[in-house]
């Protein structure tokens, strides 16, 4: 049984009835949830300190250590969610894919995928590529108690822009050229991705994640039309291969507002939105039957006490007709950022949307 399951005849889980699932399930909440992209990182000073000297993928592979960052911002910040630290390329580097996470650059692929035969890199995952995930959401679950855990991986697209380009691009014009002009390996490239990502997702919820997120970080590169056509069947294939668990599926990307509805189309229960397109505006794009999750600029945090609580009470008054909403920033936490306007941010959302 999943986290968040409550099948006739069984007792709700612990997490269950927590403020942040009930959003995501659009029912009524005592207060609004919060919780924020990389609020486990680097803007903490714990996080740099237990960090030291260890490479990012190597922390990633570390249970105790995992649990341990996991669970900083919400002793910190008492955010009514965690999520589970990793990176999106961890999938693929337990597959063999020859990567790494170089500091101030990203994920780097030493051999680029750009034809038919380089798909032989993209074998199927499998949970003993991952044990070190199951082991540490046993481990975080244990310690979170009624504060649910949301898992996540990345999408299709993302994954497979930083596969063909063989890093982080501007342009992704490696990736986008093979999806305009070999759009058959770019179906079966996604498709691959899409197998891998849903065992990844699946690992995490069946060790106690509570919720999952789809990271398409880097979507908004896209038309609505080459999306629809070219990315969303491997989300979808995705959010399907998870829909049997009953957790909840969030689908998150940058510079998405053109991309609003078909996001949830994908198959998503809640949408995030970055800070482009208020929350009644994006409620009207993604239409009924979703909760959304946002979307205060993460550089509003940088102005002082008085100028976050003004715009937090913008995003809380632009949300207020939704089903169901997870106050969120609009993407994630800037390393500069202090954590304590982040506690106060908390803190404030709770006192101003209780009931």
């Amino acid at each position: 049984m999943s986290a968040n399951a409550s099948p006739s005849g069984h007792q709700p889980t612990a997490t269950y009835n927590s403020a942040f699932l009930k959003a995501c399930r659009r029912e009524p909440v005592p207060h609004t949830p919060v919780w924020f992209m990389r609020q486990a990182g680097r803007s903490l000073p714990e996080y740099l300190k237990v960090r030291e000297g260890i490479p990012m993928l190597e922390s990633c592979m570390r249970p105790e250590l995992v649990t341990e960052i996991t669970l900083q911002p919400v002793r910190r910040h008492h955010v009514d969610a965690a999520i589970y630290f990793s990176d999106i390329v961890v999938p693929l580097k337990a597959i063999g894919i020859d990567l790494d996470i170089k500091p101030g650059v990203g994920p780097v692929v030493e051999n680029p995928i750009r034809t038919r035969a380089d798909l032989a890199q993209l074998r199927d995952l499998t949970p003993e590529d991952v044990s070190y995930v199951t082991e540490a959401i046993k481990l975080l679950t244990a310690e979170l108690g009624e504060t649910p855990l949301i898992g996540f991986a990345g999408a299709p697209f993302t994954l497979a822009s930083y596969l063909v380009e063989g890093g982080p691009s501007r342009t992704y014009e490696n990736a986008k050229a093979m999806m305009y002009g070999d759009p058959e390996l770019w179906a079966d490239l996604l498709d691959r991705l899409a197998e891998i990502t849903a065992v990844f997702l699946k690992v995490q919820i069946e060790a106690g994640a509570s919720a999952v997120q789809l990271f398409d970080s880097w979507a908004g590169a896209l038309a609505p039309s080459d999306y629809r056509r070219s990315v969303l069947p491997a989300s979808a294939k995705v959010f399907d291969a998870v829909a049997g668990y009953g957790v909840p599926r969030i689908h998150f990307g940058v510079g998405t507002g053109e991309l609003l509805g078909l996001m949830g189309e994908a198959g998503a229960d809640v949408v995030g939105v970055d800070w482009r397109v208020p929350l009644d505006e994006a409620a009207r794009r993604v239409g009924p039957g979703k909760a959304l999750q946002g979307n205060l600029d993460p550089t509003v945090l940088f102005a002082g006490t008085e100028a976050v609580e003004t715009k937090t009470r913008e995003v809380l008054d632009s949300a207020a007709g939704l089903e169901g909403h997870v106050f969120n920033l609009g993407h994630g936490v800037l390393p500069s950022t202090d954590p304590d306007a982040l506690t106060r941010l908390v803190e404030y959302v709770h006192t101003q949307t209780a009931r």
